[in-house]
């Protein structure tokens, strides 16, 4: 919906994603609206919106992705895609070599919790 700066400052302002304001439900037409009406006590309002979230009536919700024809809540990233990226072409879990100086880890990935290098001391215990 259209919504010029002032609008949350203006009395008519509903502060809804679904209404701007009581008097022009849709928002103004152009840049300036002619039923502007300041609120005396208001302050600007901005909602910072993270990447994969959204506000829907001044509550900050995570967005749903489809994944398979089922609609699911993206949960929140704990890794950039670089490191993510890293991590494959580089973490024993997917090569069986240490990222530090080379050695080889043993092939039982699937008890495995902790990395700890034998021949370097190189440990990552967060995968």
């Amino acid at each position: 919906m259209p919504k010029i700066p002032e609008c949350d400052r203006c009395r008519f302002y509903c502060g809804s994603h679904y209404l701007v304001c009581a008097v022009l439900p849709s928002g103004p037409d152009g840049k300036e609206c002619h039923h502007f009406a300041p609120e005396p006590n208001a302050e600007p309002q901005e909602l910072w919106e993270p990447q994969g979230a959204r506000y829907i009536d001044d509550e900050l919700v995570i967005e749903r992705v489809t994944y398979n024809g089922e609609e699911i809540i993206q949960p929140p990233q704990r890794w950039s895609r670089e490191k993510k990226l890293w991590l494959l072409d580089n973490h024993p879990m997917f090569t069986g070599l240490c990222p530090s100086c080379g050695a080889e880890f043993e092939r039982d990935f699937t008890a495995r919790v902790h990395w700890d290098c034998p021949e370097c001391g190189w440990k990552d215990d967060s995968v």
